[in-house]
């Protein structure tokens, strides 16, 4: 299969593609996604086979309009129109009772749906001129998200039909996933809307034990990002939780070919191994921004190892801890404990 690079000129090509049961990368806000016909069970299972994806993990549906929403789920209660009319279009999924048309492939057999309305004009584009989208990001399965065109190319050239070359990705990390479908609403994936934010709109949320923690074996998934290793590089990333000091002197002592550093614009000239900044400390936006590519950077410099220092858990931090402890297969070396 030769896969196509289009431009944002040439949407109405992907769109044909879409119709016809093609796989197309599109970009969004938050990250590259792999779109197929969310109403077509036989394109949704190519997502799965281009990816090497479990098929037990539940994809992301994207609309383009919210009058869209009646197609996919079977009620959309007064905390859904809520978060609807303050983040939509945006990187926030709502998961909800699915309706009848949406096929397993895209719930992963589950009775809930996760539909989200982005707001990258393209990916708006795309839909509107096709139909309503399942598309969960457009990388390998387990390796860092794609935040732009070359890194889908990198993961899937051959694998789909086209990309879409939208540019880099504002947000960088995946949208923030709630679910409306259980007796409290439920923050299951973070992300660029953040759990104060969500509880500001709505009141009580929980936040699923899953975000900082490993989802049980036997424990079904309910959004993407909670079953599997996620988001890994093939460098091997360990995370140091400890203070300024502590992380330059772990580095330091622990210095060898293949090592490298995931850090802060202030940590660089004060570490002995090269090294990956994701920005300014405490600008927990950049981070996210930067996160995925930073990851990538890291293979394309042939490291074997990259040690990152624990972000915080408040606000768009969460989501990066999230990202990060999964990249690290939940590695942590913790200063109390040495």
């Amino acid at each position: 299969m030769k896969t196509l690079m289009l431009s944002a000129g040439e949407i109405e090509k992907a769109a044909g593609i879409i119709k016809n049961g093609g796989l197309v990368a599109m970009p969004t806000e938050t990250v590259y996604g792999l779109a197929a016909n969310a109403f077509d069970g036989k394109a949704v299972a190519g997502i799965f086979k281009a990816k090497g994806r479990p098929m037990d993990n539940p994809l992301i549906v994207h609309i383009s309009a919210l009058s869209q929403i009646d197609e996919l789920v079977s009620e959309f209660p007064e905390k859904a129109k809520i978060l609807a009319e303050k983040f939509w279009p945006g990187p926030l999924t709502i998961i909800l009772p699915k309706s009848d048309r949406v096929p397993d492939e895209v719930s992963a057999g589950l009775d809930t749906v996760a539909v989200r309305f982005p707001s990258h004009p393209a990916a708006r584009k795309l839909i509107s001129l096709s139909m309503p989208l399942a598309a969960p990001s457009a990388n390998l399965s387990g390796s860092p998200s794609p935040t732009n065109a070359k890194h889908v190319m990198d993961d899937m050239d051959g694998r789909i039909d086209a990309v879409i070359d939208g540019g880099e990705c504002d947000v960088g990390l995946e949208s923030t996933v709630i679910t409306l479908a259980s007796d409290r609403p439920r923050l299951l994936r973070p992300g660029g809307i953040t759990a104060e934010q969500l509880r500001e709109a709505i009141g009580e949320l929980d936040i699923d034990e899953a975000v900082t923690k490993p989802l049980a074996k036997d424990a079904k998934a309910a959004s993407p990002g909670m079953k599997y290793k996620h988001y890994s590089p093939k460098a091997n990333v360990i995370l140091i939780d400890g203070d300024e000091e502590y992380f330059i002197e772990y580095v330091n002592s622990h210095a060898k070919d293949g090592t490298a550093a995931l850090c802060c614009d202030e940590d660089l000239g004060k570490l002995k191994v090269p090294c990956i900044s994701l920005g300014a400390r405490g600008d927990d936006k950049a981070h996210a921004h930067t996160l995925f590519a930073a990851l990538r950077k890291a293979d394309e410099n042939g490291c074997k190892i990259v040690y990152a220092r624990c972000p915080g858990t408040q606000g768009v931090g969460l989501a990066v801890y999230n990202r990060i402890i999964r990249a690290a297969g939940f590695e942590i070396i913790h200063a109390a404990e040495e």
